[in-house]
């Protein structure tokens, strides 16, 4: 992914919300195929950069990894979930522009 994003997989996943500690963290449940998951990457990256101390961002590719999409009932891409201290606090679904996520999860 990058050096902000953080791209997570079905081993890696529970460390990494363990490790966020208490800055929440955004999760971007996406797939290759998805265009909407494109179209917001971006705007993950911005954010990632421009508020490292106040959310971590990562991202999980679910047709690599459905476990962790079943385990989180996502049913549609793009669904991003915030969680703190490794419990889910918001749930958002659909495109979204970056204004938008920031407002859903409270920048």
């Amino acid at each position: 992914m990058s050096d902000h994003v953080a791209d997570l997989t079905a081993d890696s996943f529970d460390d990494a919300l363990t490790a966020a500690g208490g800055t929440p963290m955004l999760v971007d449940f996406w797939a290759e195929w998805c265009g909407p998951c494109k179209a917001i990457a971006p705007f993950l990256e911005e954010i990632a950069q421009e508020h490292p101390d106040r959310v971590k961002i990562a991202k999980i590719n679910v047709d690599d990894h459905q476990s962790i999409g079943m385990r989180y009932q996502v049913m549609s891409l793009p669904t991003m979930l915030l969680f703190e201290n490794g419990e889910i606090t918001k749930r958002i679904t659909g495109g979204k522009s970056k204004t938008q996520i920031m407002e859903e999860i409270g920048i």
